[in-house]
């Protein structure tokens, strides 16, 4: 997902804080991308790279890497996908989950 697209859905959603009281960026949501996948996971750190379309590697990588990694990044994703869409481990079966909404609707 694309910078701009991001950008798009936290304007569409409003005036979303943190708990600290810190507006929600886009960096902050590729930050907390790039922590899951190192604490959370075993895809190795150069897929979680390719994914934020970050350079890895020097030149003569990037000369042997031709392929996309699509079905990795693909598999990463849906990964990423499970963990955003899944209650946090001491929720499930807790009383005090609160659902969300977007400032005015969504």
């Amino acid at each position: 997902m694309s910078e701009a697209t991001l950008e798009k859905m936290l304007t569409l959603m409003g005036d979303w804080r943190d708990k600290t009281g810190e507006t929600i960026t886009v960096h902050g949501f590729r930050s907390t991308f790039k922590d899951w996948a190192a604490e959370c996971t075993s895809f190795p750190w150069e897929l979680s790279e390719v994914a934020l379309s970050h350079a890895v590697g020097d030149e003569t990588y990037e000369a042997y890497q031709r392929g996309d990694l699509f079905e990795k990044r693909r598999r990463l994703m849906e990964a990423w996908s499970r963990y955003c869409t899944s209650l946090p481990k001491a929720a499930v079966g807790a009383n005090n989950v609160v659902t969300m909404h977007a400032p005015g609707g969504l």
